[in-house]
């Protein structure tokens, strides 16, 4: 069986990988995704130029019902540095993506010109799906703001560069985006990151599940599922066919990925599943994915992708 894909020249023998945010803040947990024989590659923790504690706790909750995850981390990670020493430093026939997410434009410029002027050879995630200056909205959720940051980007970066994005709920708001990004040499498009600004509320004593923000978190898990599928079919429809889709977002079966595959996804990203289950899930993921292949009479990802049927 052919799980395999290519970004930006790069391979990747196997479609699964940690989506940012879940066992990558610390060189230890990042050697554990990349040990495992059923992952195709590793994303870092979205890196802030300095370290960053993140928020008070509890910002991270499990739904008891088994319906996914919410959380408010506060972007904790080691700081770039930390990183940049990481990848530079790493001995792996695995492509590996350098996730930024600056907490100003100019923080996202600045670590972009340290990787332009670097010896790291992987992909670099530039995350748009994390809050910006207070009061205002997520980067990607302010469109001329992204076009200005990829605008300021592109005058000077080489290197593969993707980006993260939250999701669209409104047929507008795909086209709006896609056209943004349709006018620059992007080497892929992960989408979604979490449901901003869910509430989970425990049932025996009437509290919020969270500290920070009075309880609002970002929502992940089973719960998102049908918002990352059609964030992904949605944006491989509109996109460049040279960008390619990275779907992330309620992956906890090997049925998942392959939705995401239907829909477009090139690579599959697994969050909240992956922090319940631990690595052992890439290689169930997998298995599960096998079979349902098999199943079907495919032999190859390419036979699946994109092919979402509907109905005339």
């Amino acid at each position: 069986m052919n799980l395999t894909a290519n970004i930006a020249g790069l391979n990747f023998n196997h479609i699964l990988l940690n989506a940012a945010g879940v066992m990558c803040q610390t060189s230890e947990e990042l050697d554990r995704v990349l040990a495992s024989e059923y992952t195709g590659s590793v994303v870092t923790k979205s890196s802030t130029p300095s370290l960053r504690p993140g928020n008070v706790s509890p910002r991270y909750y499990e739904l008891s019902n088994g319906l996914g995850t919410i959380n408010s981390m506060g972007l904790p990670n080691e700081g770039f540095d930390y990183y940049m020493d990481y990848v530079t430093k790493q001995q792996t026939d695995k492509p590996i993506f350098f996730s930024v997410a600056g907490l100003s434009k100019q923080d996202n410029l600045d670590m972009l010109h340290q990787l332009e002027q670097s010896d790291f050879d992987g992909l670099i995630e530039l995350n748009l799906s994390c809050p910006n200056v207070p009061g205002k909205p997520q980067t990607a959720y302010d469109f001329e703001t992204t076009h200005e940051i990829l605008t300021e980007v592109f005058s000077f970066f080489t290197k593969p560069l993707g980006v993260k994005l939250p999701p669209y709920f409104d047929i507008v708001h795909f086209d709006q985006i896609a056209k943004i990004l349709n006018q620059f040499p992007l080497a892929f498009v992960n989408a979604i990151n979490s449901i901003g600004n869910g509430l989970v509320i425990d049932e025996a004593t009437d509290t919020v599940v969270i500290k920070p923000k009075g309880g609002f978190g970002g929502v992940g898990g089973p719960l998102v599922k049908a918002t990352a599928l059609a964030n992904v079919r949605a944006l491989r429809q509109r996109l460049n066919p040279n960008i390619k889709m990275i779907g992330t977002g309620g992956v906890t079966t090997g049925r998942d990925v392959y939705e995401h595959i239907l829909c477009g996804a090139d690579l599959v990203e697994v969050g909240s599943q992956l922090a319940i289950e631990g690595v052992g899930v890439f290689e169930r993921l997998e298995n599960e994915l096998i079979t349902i292949l098999t199943e079907k009479g495919y032999s190859s990802l390419d036979e699946v992708r994109g092919q979402l049927k509907i109905i005339e």
